[in-house]
């Protein structure tokens, strides 16, 4: 698809614009969902399955995400690019902003006060997970709990009981 400008946001916005599209990513680097099933029935904003699946395509088309070959009866696996890795600054960042410009329950807003609070350092880290888990990249040396565990860990321990 050509954007309707040359110009570098305006090609952004046509490719992550669409709030369903940022979900859907948000959902595949925060909750490793990897399949339509487990992105359709883990929205928490109930996306529709005609939108998830033109969302899906959209996002393999802008080369955002690729879609594993499937045999007849199995399931596509999702695997973010090195172009949809480098959506996690933006998306942090749009975190960030509804932190401090929108309501919300507490809730939903710990994992991003978390990732506010571990910092830049922890989302270059982050990035280099999802290296490993979407583009078989080698771990890192000093791999203990991932980026990912230790922000689930710290997510579930700051949910009420």
């Amino acid at each position: 698809m050509e954007p309707r400008s040359g110009c570098p946001i305006n090609a952004a916005v046509e490719v992550l614009g669409d709030r369903w599209s940022l979900l859907v990513l948000r959902d595949v680097i925060f909750g490793d969902r990897r399949y339509f099933r487990a992105l359709l029935t883990g929205s928490i904003e109930g996306i529709a399955s005609n939108i998830l699946a033109d969302r899906l395509v959209r996002l393999v088309e802008a080369g955002i995400l690729t879609r594993g070959a499937a045999a007849r009866g199995q399931r596509a696996r999702y695997s973010l690019t090195e172009a949809g890795i480098q959506t996690l600054p933006v998306i942090y960042a749009l975190g960030n902003w509804g932190l401090d410009w929108c309501a919300g329950s507490d809730e939903l807003r710990t994992r991003q006060q978390l990732m506010r609070d571990l910092g830049p350092a922890f989302i270059e880290e982050f990035m280099d997970e999802l290296r490993v888990r979407h583009l078989d990249a080698p771990p890192r040396p000093d791999a203990g709990p991932g980026p990912l565990d230790r922000l689930n860990a710290a997510y579930s321990a700051a949910q009420p009981r």
